[in-house]
């Protein structure tokens, strides 16, 4: 419907929208198809158009708008909104990265709130912490990062009760946060994770994604944390789990998917880090090499996973010279 309007027509129209914002405060609907329109055409030409809307006042009114309105539907539309402006343009998600802005995120997380809404939340969470340190650090000051935990840990007492992993609603937001500063928060619940990766299986293959996602970015680059998750006994029960796909991944795409997902997540738990022999005690146990020589030779492996595999082979041969030697003289027959 913009696509051939020329630029000064469609600033025209995004005038007229944030007019038609504030003078139908009463009508939700009309709010709503107002918000989700300005999106649409902020997404065509994001530097342009939300800088526009920016300088008009549009942006701060949003904002205002989620904080204000009565209705459910504007608030839910208008974070979203929020949140979509911010990804679109990198100085509107620097304009919007304020502390205010992490405590209303909080508040949705932390009160019953629709469950639209903290999904919305959770989406604008990832969007302001993504690549962006003082997100991060506003996640840790305001509590955002300690109320997903929680919401983390419960649950985790209680998914068992269902067949489908609600909380993998909130798993974007806390994988994004688990960075940095805040990998050491995220260290706490690396017991309860260790219990949900003995879960993981073709028939739970839900499960896997998220919680593979998590530990990547926990451990990633902190060698505290990699250590912590291995004296769990993190990387025996991903050993364990990929020994379990591997055999599965020939006639098995699932199996193939999980097991590369599992492989990623390895190597993230033993990139050397600058200490290069800290996992070899337990790496020389776990003899991974064979298995993931096994995963290398699917056919059905793409590129990038074949990528994937053979960067994590490259950690282990580094971390521990033995398995130089575990490579010679493997039989393939039968697998291939």
């Amino acid at each position: 419907m913009f696509l051939n309007k020329p630029k000064h027509t469609i600033k025209t129209d995004l005038h007229l929208l944030l007019e038609c914002l504030k003078y139908q405060m009463k009508c939700p609907d009309s709010q709503k198809q107002a918000l989700l329109t300005i999106i649409s055409i902020c997404q065509q030409d994001a530097g342009q158009y939300v800088e526009f809307f920016k300088e008009i006042g549009g942006v701060t009114f949003i904002y205002n708008l989620f904080s204000s309105s009565h209705y459910s539907e504007v608030k839910e539309t208008a974070l979203f909104a929020l949140g979509s402006l911010a990804e679109f343009n990198e100085i509107c998600k620097q304009t919007l990265c304020r502390e205010e802005i992490f405590h209303d995120l909080m508040d949705c997380l932390k009160h019953e709130v629709s469950h639209n809404r903290k999904r919305v939340a959770v989406y604008m969470l990832s969007v302001l912490v993504s690549n962006n340190r003082q997100g991060q650090s506003f996640a840790q000051a305001t509590g955002c990062i300690d109320i997903l935990l929680n919401l983390f840990r419960t649950w985790a007492y209680t998914h068992t009760r269902c067949r489908t992993p609600t909380f993998a609603l909130y798993f974007p937001a806390v994988c994004v946060c688990a960075l940095e500063e805040n990998q050491r928060a995220c260290m706490c619940v690396f017991p309860l994770v260790r219990v949900w990766l003995v879960q993981v299986s073709v028939s739970r293959q839900e499960l896997a994604q998220p919680i593979c996602s998590f530990i990547g970015m926990a451990v990633a680059n902190n060698m505290c944390a990699q250590e912590y998750f291995a004296s769990l006994g993190g990387l025996v029960t991903l050993s364990d789990s990929l020994a379990s796909l591997v055999p599965h991944c020939k006639d098995d795409i699932v199996a193939c998917k999980l097991a590369t997902t599992i492989t990623r997540t390895l190597s993230a738990c033993i990139a050397d880090n600058g200490k290069a022999y800290t996992h070899t005690p337990v790496l020389s146990k776990l003899r991974l090499v064979p298995h993931l020589l096994l995963l290398l030779s699917v056919p059905n492996l793409s590129p990038q996973d074949q990528l994937v595999v053979v960067m994590t082979l490259g950690h282990c041969t580094s971390a521990c010279g033995e398995y130089v030697d575990i490579c010679v003289g493997i039989d393939f027959c039968g697998y291939c």
